[in-house]
């Protein structure tokens, strides 16, 4: 969505095609932090993303707010890691890029969360990150898009596989028919590897399913982000509290389990122990679009001119996706790009089938 809105404002006529609904996958299912869970584990690709991405959001919000009535509430609250066993790591890359993150003591991180479990001896905080809620985002986003005269939205529009004119892509093949046009650009996500395996071609984004919880306290339960043990809570600004999640690497199912269920509830109880009497409103799982490295690919796919990637961002696809979407229209309508795009082109990081 956010491929076709940037697009669509450079005066392009953008047709979106979703299976389902557009944005309900796995850009609903997130937790929708507005930052790698640890940014300082990954390569500079992935970090130049997140930080392009990260100062635009707060800006996005309040245009979608301001366009469609529709408020994605970006929320920030900073964020808390505690007992990291590379906290030196992280405050060495935090130096080295500049980042607002710096060690805390435990008493100051009790003082600024009560609700905290004890037991947790070291913290790191990173203020100024922000978290938007993801379901009113994508409805934003949506909302935006049908607005525009030169976008079209088509629902429950499955693309099977591509219309190609020799070895050039010029539209894909649907259900309803065939949809022509210049340029395909493929944001599937986590069926993004299936679709271009219809063209021979071995894309290495796979499913890895993730499963989250809700609760819902008081709107002041909890003021900050927090993170231990590879587990997370987020605030919302309602009182909502959102804690996760797995890793599983089991295909295209998305059935929450009850053992993820229990697992997730007492690393809740565990983190934020009032949660034990708190009441559990949600619990989902949905597929992220795995890839080596978690870095995405953006740009043209060699040998099959015409055709363009926007995919593979693993679990960081909400904070990477404004920057990878300006980097894919600079690239697609020959601009200065933001960034480098040399590490996420699909040049040489394709294989064949």
């Amino acid at each position: 969505m956010l491929t076709g809105l940037m697009l669509a404002q450079q005066g392009l006529s953008v047709t979106l095609l979703d299976k389902a609904q557009v944005g309900g996958e796995s850009s609903w299912a997130g937790g929708g932090i507005v930052s790698p869970l640890y940014p300082w584990r990954y390569s500079s690709a992935v970090t130049a993303l997140a930080h392009w991405s990260q100062d635009f959001y707060p800006g996005l919000g309040e245009r979608l707010l301001a366009l469609t009535g529709l408020d994605p509430e970006v929320f920030v609250t900073g964020l808390y890691w505690l007992d990291l066993d590379d906290e030196a790591e992280a405050l060495a890359w935090a130096s080295q890029q500049g980042r607002p993150l710096a060690s805390v003591s435990m008493s100051a991180v009790y003082d600024a969360v009560p609700v905290l479990g004890s037991g947790y001896e070291h913290a790191v905080h990173m203020s100024g990150v922000a978290n938007v809620r993801n379901p009113r985002l994508v409805k934003a986003l949506r909302a935006a898009l049908v607005q525009m005269p030169n976008v079209t939205v088509h629902e429950q529009a499955a693309v099977s596989g591509f219309v190609r004119d020799g070895e050039r892509v010029v539209g894909v093949q649907t259900a309803q028919g065939e949809v022509r046009a210049e340029r395909v650009v493929l944001t599937a996500g986590a069926w993004s590897g299936e679709l271009l395996a219809t063209l021979g071609l071995e894309l290495p984004v796979e499913p890895v399913k993730g499963q989250m919880i809700l609760f819902k306290c008081a709107a002041d339960f909890l003021p900050s982000m927090v993170l231990a043990k590879g587990r997370y809570a987020i605030p919302r600004k309602d009182g909502h509290i959102l804690v996760g999640s797995t890793l599983e690497h089991c295909g295209f199912d998305k059935t929450p389990t009850d053992e993820a269920l229990a697992s997730l509830k007492a690393s809740a109880i565990e983190l934020l122990p009032a949660l034990a009497d708190a009441e559990v409103v949600g619990h989902w799982a949905g597929l992220r679009p795995g890839s080596p490295d978690g870095v995405p690919f953006i740009g043209p796919v060699p040998g099959h001119e015409g055709l363009w990637l926007n995919c593979g961002h693993y679990r960081n696809g909400l904070v990477l996706a404004p920057a990878s979407c300006q980097l894919l229209g600079n690239l697609m309508l020959g601009q200065a790009p933001i960034i480098d795009p040399a590490p996420y082109a699909p040049q040489g990081r394709l294989g064949s089938r």
